[in-house]
């Protein structure tokens, strides 16, 4: 089962959305002080707990392009869409999301009708 940690400037019912489909989410505003936690306080989690990190942050690009994983990335490249409406496209796309990450993708980027992995 795949493992997220979830950045704080997506919602947080991405992560209730995630649990009700199998997977194990945590939101960062789960920890004390969690919407002032750092991106490298966000990593160690993610490397400590086996977590992937979705995110809209392209720092976490810039830290995967000089280090690799781990930790798994998935970056949301949407722009800023309704709540409603990036739950519908998880709805669309976890199933090959889920596969691409438990496969060999290290970072995954999903943007407009279209999905793009790199191991």
């Amino acid at each position: 089962m795949l493992k997220f940690i979830i950045d704080t400037q997506l919602p947080p019912i991405l992560a209730d959305f995630l649990k009700q489909n199998g997977f194990d989410a945590i939101h960062t505003t789960f920890f004390t002080d969690g919407h002032l936690l750092q991106d490298k306080e966000i990593i160690e989690i993610a490397l400590t707990e086996s977590r992937i990190i979705i995110t809209k942050d392209n720092d976490f690009i810039d830290n995967f392009l000089l280090k690799g994983a781990p930790p798994k990335v998935l970056l949301l490249a949407l722009g800023n869409i309704k709540n409603k409406d990036l739950l519908r496209i998880f709805d669309i796309y976890m199933q090959t999301i889920n596969l691409l990450l438990q496969d060999k993708a290290s970072l995954v980027i999903l943007q407009p009708g279209n999905i793009i992995s790199y191991e």
